[in-house]
This record gives C-alpha cells, sequence and structure tokens, in this order.
C-alpha cells in the first residue's frame, strides 16, 4: 500500500510548489517537441500537460509521478492518426483507450507490475538517463534542429541520436545558445557540490532558468551568432482572444463509432499506454527518497480518466513519463502538489503567460534535462548491476542498448524478452533440488521440486531420473509443490512403475497432494532402527555425520519428515551416535549435524566437560543403547571457556567472582587443558590474542575431556577396544557452521605457544 503523505504540508508546500515550478518549465518543450514528432496540432500536447497535472495527478496515488504525453508513444500516435483519417477520429480512440483502462484498474489489473524484474526497471531508467544526455547535447550547444521532445533513435528529421551529435562535432551549433547551455551545466554541477547550496530552498533548475532568460536578453542585438533566436528559444502557440484560445480545442469524431480501425487503435493505446505507465511508476518509486509505493491499479484508473478526458477535449494520450518524473524528484518534490501545480503552470501559460515563457531558451532546459540524465545514468548503477551476476546484468545491460537504440517501448519489450528467457532457463536448468545422502540404510538421492513444475521442467525432471543407476534409492519429494503438470506426474508415475522395477532402482515418494493420485511411499529406513545400528560401523556414522555438516554449511538441509519419524521411533530408540556438547545456544546438535528424530543421543553441559552425571548418560548410550561413536563437541569463542580462562588467570574462584556456587567444579575440569597459561596476563592481550587462546583451550579441553572418558569409565573404554564404539573430539567453528574433527594427538600439537618471559601470546604469525 502507499503511505500516507498530506497533500499540503507545511513542511513540503514550498518544496512541492518549486518542484512544480521546474517540471513545468521542463515539460513545456517537451509537450511541444513530442506533439510535432506525433505528427499533431502543437496544442494537443499542452493539453495533455494540462489533464496530466489536473486530472490524472489528482486521482492518482503517486506522490512523484508525472504524467502528460509520452514520447514512448509519438510512433503509435503517428500511424493511428494516417490510418484513421483524421485527428478527430483518432481523439475517438483515445477515449475508448481511457475507458478500456479505466476497466483494467478497476479489474486490478496493475497487479501486473509485480512481475517486472528489477533489471529492466532499472535498465529502463538507466536508459533513459543515457538518452537525456545524448539528445540534450545538441540543444545544449544550440543545435535545435531536432524536435525537444523526440526520444526515439531514429528521428523524424532522418538524423538518428548518433548522426544529431555528429552535427555539434561538425560545429552546426549557435554561439549564444551554447554559452548559456555550458554555463547552465557548470553552474548545476557546482551547485550540487556546494552543501550549502544544495540544502537551500531554491533549486537550481529555477536558478539556471532565469540565468538563461537574462543571457538571453543581454545577448540580444549582439549579432546572429550571439541573439537567441525564436527557433532556440519554447514557442508556445499565442491565443489573440479567448474564443481562438477555446478555437484549439477540439472534440471526437463521434460519427467514427461504427468504425473497426477506431477500437483496435483504442486497444493499441490503452495495452502500450498501460504498460509503459506501470513501468515507469515502478521507475519512479525507484528513485523517490522516501521508498514510497504508489498503487498502480488506481493509476491505471487515473490515467484512464486522463485519456478520456484528452479524448474529450483534444489531447495527445498521457501516461506516467519518467523524464518528468525524475526532474520532480531531483527537484525535491515531495507530494503530488507537486504534479498538480505544474499542470496549474501549464494552462496559466498558455492562456495568460505565452509571450513570457517564449523568452526560455532551449539550451537552459536542455542543461536540466542533461544533468539529470547523469544522475540517472550514474556509474554506480553498472556497477552495482554487474555485481549481481550475468543473470542480473545481461538483462540489465541489454535493455539499456535496445531502449538507446530502437525507442522506449520496443526497448523495454526486448528487456521484459530476455528476463523471461533468463528465468525459463534457470527454470529449465534448476527445477528440483538434488542432494544425494549418505543415508543410514546406503546412498539416497533427494529430489525436492520446486513449487511450481511445469511442463518446462519435464525434460530436466526426465533426465535426472535417467541418470539413476541401478540400485540406487530416490526420494520424489513434492512437499513443497503446489502445482506439478500432468505430463511431469504422467513422467513420474511411468518411471516408479515401469522403469525404475526394470534397472533395480527404489523410488519412494513423498508430499505429493491427494489429486494427484500418488500415494506416499517411503522404501526406505529414513530413522535410526536396531538393525541399522547394528550394521553400521563408527566410521560410516562419522561419515554420515560429516555429510550433514556440510548440508547444513552449504544452506542444503534435507527437508525430513519428522511427524513420519517421531511415529516410528515412539516405540523405542535406536541411535547411532552419542554428542556431548556445550550448552551454548549456537551449537544445536541435531541441526548442525542434519539429523533427524531419533539418529543421536545429545548430552549438553557448560565447556562439554564430563561430570559423574554425564558420564553416566555416555555409559547408557554405549553399553545399554549400543551406539557406534561418541563426540565430544567444542566450539570456538566458547562462553565456558572464556570464563575459566578469565578465572584461572587471575586467580579467582568462581563464587566469589560470580556468585555461582557450582560454577568452579566446570572451571577445574577446563583447568588441566590451561596449565602453560595460568601466568598468564590475560589483560595484556589484544582482543584477538584472546580469542585465540580461549580457542586454543578449548580445543585442548575437547581432546582432555575424551582421555578422560574413557580412562574413567571402562564401559566405554572397553567397546572402544573391542572395536564395537569410538570418541572422536570436534571443533565446531560459530562463524562458518563448520566442524572440523580432530585426529587423536591434536591436544599436543596445539598452535599457540606462550613464551615463559613476558607472557605474549603468539600464533605463528607474529
Amino acid at each position: 500500500m502507499t503511505q500516507k503523505t498530506p497533500l499540503v504540508s507545511p513542511s513540503t508546500i514550498f518544496r512541492d510548489l518549486v518542484a512544480g515550478l521546474v517540471v513545468f518549465l521542463v515539460a513545456l518543450p517537451l509537450c511541444l517537441g513530442i506533439a510535432l514528432a506525433s505528427g499533431a496540432d502543437l496544442f494537443s500536447g499542452l493539453i495533455s500537460g494540462v489533464v496530466g497535472g489536473l486530472v490524472v495527478a489528482v486521482i492518482s496515488g503517486s506522490h512523484t509521478s508525472v504524467s502528460g504525453p509520452a514520447a514512448g508513444l509519438t510512433a503509435i500516435v503517428a500511424a493511428q492518426i494516417a490510418v484513421l483519417g483524421s485527428f478527430e477520429a483518432f481523439l475517438l480512440s483515445v477515449a475508448i483507450a481511457g475507458l478500456i483502462q479505466i476497466g483494467f484498474g478497476v479489474a486490478r489489473g496493475g497487479a501486473l507490475s509485480a512481475f517486472f524484474p528489477s533489471s529492466v526497471i532499472k535498465g529502463l531508467l538507466v536508459a533513459i538517463g543515457i538518452i537525456l544526455i545524448l539528445k540534450q547535447v545538441p540543444h545544449v550547444f544550440g543545435h535545435d534542429a531536432d524536435p525537444e521532445g523526440d526520444m526515439a533513435f531514429f528521428q523524424p528529421d532522418g538524423e538518428n541520436t548518433f548522426s544529431e551529435l555528429l552535427t555539434v562535432v561538425a560545429g552546426n551549433i549557435h554561439l549564444g545558445a551554447m554559452v548559456i547551455g555550458l554555463l547552465s551545466v557548470a553552474f548545476l554541477v557546482v551547485w550540487d557540490r556546494i552543501a550549502v547550496l544544495k540544502k537551500s530552498l531554491v533549486p537550481a533548475p529555477l536558478v539556471v532558468v532565469l540565468l538563461g532568460v537574462g543571457l538571453s536578453i543581454g545577448f540580444s542585438g549582439r549579432g546572429e551568432n550571439w541573439s537567441i533566436g525564436t527557433s532556440h528559444l519554447v514557442q508556445i502557440p499565442v491565443a489573440e482572444s479567448l474564443s481562438e484560445f477555446v478555437g484549439f480545442l477540439r472534440l471526437p469524431d463521434f460519427s467514427q463509432l461504427l468504425n473497426p480501425a477506431v477500437y483496435i487503435g483504442a486497444i493499441t493505446i490503452a495495452v502500450v499506454a498501460s504498460l509503459e505507465t506501470l513501468l515507469n511508476l515502478e521507475a519512479v518509486d525507484k528513485i523517490d527518497p522516501a521508498k514510497r509505493n504508489s498503487p498502480p491499479s488506481r493509476e491505471l484508473i487515473a490515467q484512464g480518466c486522463g485519456n478520456l478526458v484528452c479524448g474529450m477535449i483534444g489531447g495527445l494520450p498521457v501516461t506516467s513519463v519518467i523524464v518528468r518524473g525524475s526532474v520532480n524528484v531531483g527537484s525535491g518534490g515531495k507530494t503530488k502538489l507537486a504534479a498538480i501545480f505544474h499542470g496549474a503552470l501549464i494552462l496559466l501559460s498558455i492562456a495568460l503567460l505565452p509571450s513570457v515563457l517564449n523568452m526560455i531558451p532551449l539550451s537552459a532546459l536542455a542543461a536540466i534535462l542533461l544533468v539529470t540524465g547523469f544522475k540517472l545514468a550514474s556509474p554506480s548503477i553498472f556497477k552495482q548491476m554487474w555485481n549481481g551476476g550475468r543473470h542480473q546484468f545481461l538483462p540489465f545491460i541489454i535493455t539499456v542498448v535496445a531502449i538507446v537504440m530502437t525507442d522506449l517501448l520496443i526497448g523495454i519489450m526486448v528487456g521484459l524478452c530476455i528476463s523471461v528467457l533468463f528465468i525459463l532457463s534457470s527454470n529449465l536448468r534448476r527445477p528440483i533440488r538434488r542432494i544425494v545422502e549418505t543415508h543410514l540404510g546406503g546412498d539416497l538421492m533427494h529430489i525436492e521440486l520446486a513449487n511450481q513444475v511445469s511442463f518446462l521442467n519435464r525434460a530436466a525432471i526426465d533426465r535426472i531420473l535417467n541418470e539413476a543407476k541401478p540400485g540406487t534409492q530416490l526420494l520424489v519429494d513434492a512437499s513443497e509443490s503446489d502445482f506439478i503438470d500432468p505430463d511431469v506426474l504422467s513422467l513420474i508415475r511411468e518411471f516408479k512403475d515401469d522403469v525404475a522395477p526394470a534397472r533395480g532402482i527404489s523410488v519412494s515418494l513423498k508430499g505429493f497432494a491427494k489429486q494427484y493420485k500418488l500415494e506416499d511411499e517411503v522404501q526406505f529406513a529414513d530413522y535410526s532402527s536396531r538393525e541399522l545400528q547394528d550394521q553400521m560401523t563408527a566410521d560410516q556414522v562419522l561419515d554420515i555425520l560429516r555429510a550433514g555438516n556440510q548440508r547444513f554449511v552449504d544452506g542444503k538441509r534435507l527437508n525430513r519428515d519428522l511427524g513420519r519419524q517421531v511415529n516410528a521411533t515412539a516405540a523405542g530408540q535406536s541411535p547411532l551416535a552419542a554428542v556431548l556438547s556445550c550448552i551454548d545456544s549456537r551449537v544445536p546438535a541435531e541441526l548442525i549435524f542434519d539429523v533427524g528424530v531419533g539418529d543421536i543421543f545429545s548430552a549438553r553441559v557448560a565447556g562439554n566437560v564430563v561430570g559423574t552425571k554425564s558420564l553416566g548418560s555416555l555409559e547408557y548410550a554405549v553399553g545399554v543403547a549400543g551406539v557406534k561413536l561418541l563426540v565430544v563437541l567444542g566450539h570456538t569463542r566458547c562462553g565456558a571457556v572464556t570464563s575459566s580462562v578469565e578465572l584461572i588467570s587471575t586467580g579467582q574462584n568462581a563464587m566469589s567472582a560470580t556468585g555461582c556456587q557450582h560454577l568452579q567444579a566446570i572451571v577445574d575440569e577446563i583447568a588441566p587443558s590451561m596449565p602453560e597459561f595460568r601466568s598468564l596476563s590475560i589483560d595484556s592481550l589484544t582482543p584477538t590474542e584472546v580469542e585465540a587462546l580461549v580457542d586454543d583451550v578449548a580445543r585442548r579441553n575437547v581432546q582432555h575431556t575424551a582421555d578422560q572418558i574413557l580412562s574413567r569409565s571402562e564401559v566405554i573404554r572397553s567397546a572402544v577396544a573391542q572395536g564395537r564404539a569410538k570418541v572422536v573430539g570436534a571443533m565446531y567453528d560459530v562463524r562458518s557452521g563448520k566442524i572440523e574433527f580432530l585426529k587423536n594427538g591434536d591436544d599436543h600439537e596445539s598452535r599457540m605457544k606462550v613464551s615463559g618471559t613476558n607472557g605474549v601470546v603468539h600464533d605463528g604469525r607474529r
């Protein structure tokens, strides 16, 4: 939903009025240029500017978008006028297009905007910036042969964007207009670099316009090369009387209501104008400093009302226009009052002040648009998209090139098509998540289907199923799937019932909805049973834990049916391993080993030390329950070890230092792991050295605990001697999630060495 911002507020009204004034000054030549490029009367472009401000902006929910005649529609407008044979018949198409757009909005058609890829939106912004730069350079130098509002690559005068630039190189410039243009650009750049000026209430574009008018007056009478003639100034049609002004308005030709071409034109205008509006709306929202979201369906209704009015009084079709919106945001516009004010100013100017506004040099306005273009096409956006990878950068850069080399609509459609191709390509390559688990009953390949599985995924799924070798166990998991195409269901059903049995492949199914008529069928043990426990060796269990931790680190934890495991283990338990870990909240054993219900015993005590009660639990696990592997799991940045190091190094008692009467027992168990550190002055160490010391003591403590288990428990020592069990130490890195299993003797190969003379810790790098 859009954020509600008051239309008139003491904190925003001045900024809005100033921004509206700047947008008005920029919009005037654009309205005229677009009308000229479309082959329509100049006044029709001005009418659209008025409607964009006084009709569309009032109804719209956007705070920053500004509507008016669209450069992207010039080719369509020119073509429709030619097809229909008269401008009045074309106006009827525009009015009907407005009604169609209102219908789009009422039907919530604005939801389509949610599917526009961000790479295309950013490509649109950058492309408009580049076009503004390329198109305005000739105008800045006083070459005004090309209409100001033309944004297409191929221009009505037979030139294109780049050939027009060559006219400047060839010297086809006007000296007076060039001086105004270059001074205006320099003024805008310097203004933005001076903090006091940039934060002032007076906007730089307004000062530039006033400067341009002043210089234009000063250059008059100084010869042809300096005097700013009519062709280099804004040219608003001047009405000599009210009746002449009213005569500029045109009515639609209702006699063409039965002409099918009128409706074809209306549908064309409605669809294209709606698409351009939604894209521009998304783009303007992205550059809004307040990051507000505009309601797209309401915007379609507003645009529809605007086009209905334009069709009834002689205006060109309107859309949300990114150039005007960008200038509005850049000038500090906060609410839609700026857009409304810009429309009111256009109306007043063409009615009361056309002669005054016709004094503004086009080169001054071109400077404003040129600097706006540089802001839109910032190099930082290119860097950001490049860092996003080729799936972001390629649609982005292709959209930019396509818009610059053709026109707005064609470029956007090319960008959307490229984005869709990338999405389809990604979906074809990765319609599923495939994970091979070293499972209790052997290797198991998990095939987890995506949320939406279409016929486009059939080939990839067929390939994966056929890659399975004889003897493979497959689990096809549809737990996360909302839709599966019938062709894919048929493929899975045929493979399970016919192909897999013939090849000696076991296929299990899970999570398929009832309407798919594929019942859940699990043909492997996904929990630890007594039979599997008896078959496993300690090294095999260790491999399972290693593989589980690797899945945890890679973000590929298995999607387990925990409810089924709960039911299966309700009658008894036969875990494969027992883990003695720390109580630290960052070290949940079942998660970091990616095991299921009933797979491990988990004993937790601060500092992973062993006492009478914890040793009894471990003896039960090995001697009674028959686990094959006992893991002592320490971890980096251990709080219990840190506290013990601090207490031991300062000679304090845990009770006196913390008030915890039973904590000293844990400190005493950790103390043997730091004999040479007892006299160390921990206050003299840097934080990095303290962390290295704590991690080293934690590692030693793991091995010490493992040794204590073997030395203090006859049951466990006997099981290890007979090869029925194994005791290993491990260190969990709380930063990476990786578990390192320690080799025997790692406690004797400490990386830390302590100098006996100065108590400084060395880690081999100092």
